[in-house]
């Protein structure tokens, strides 16, 4: 059979995401029961209570990180680089280390943008400076 091992490529990525679907369902299941806990707990005080009515918080973006994590990912991107890297190849290491898509290129622009805020904080307080690469890029190095 032709293109077997392309066949296999889809059945691999469809069970994986089959998998995915489950494991979220039962993630919505647990949720929708904590749910329905709380506005229980909410009558309990309040048997008037119209808890549809509450409005519903928006969940914080998965791309979101937590104070200083984006510093640490920066300064171990920068530990481990051999020469200098740029801002972008920064970005990639700190989305794989995330678990984020590198090849999302609206995710990689605001990262990227995010990592050159953090290079620039490095820079001020003397911990990264700037090295000279090819072209008009801007790599950065450890100081």
């Amino acid at each position: 059979m032709k293109n077997e091992h392309v066949l296999r490529g889809l059945v691999r990525k469809r069970a994986e995401i089959a998998g995915q679907i489950e494991h979220t369902q039962m993630e919505l299941r647990k949720l929708v029961t904590d749910l329905d806990a709380i506005d229980a707990a909410i009558r309990i005080f309040d048997s008037d209570a119209d808890t549809g009515a509450i409005p519903n918080r928006q969940y914080p973006p998965r791309h979101a990180a937590f104070r200083g994590e984006m510093m640490r990912h920066v300064m171990g991107a920068l530990r481990l680089a051999e020469g200098p890297v740029t801002s972008r190849d920064i970005a990639r290491t700190v989305m794989t280390a995330r678990g984020l898509n590198p090849d999302d290129p609206t995710m990689l622009q605001m990262i990227r943008k995010r990592v050159g805020a953090c290079l620039w904080k490095l820079k001020q307080g003397e911990h990264a400076r700037e090295a000279p690469l090819e072209g008009e890029l801007k790599g950065w190095v450890r100081a």
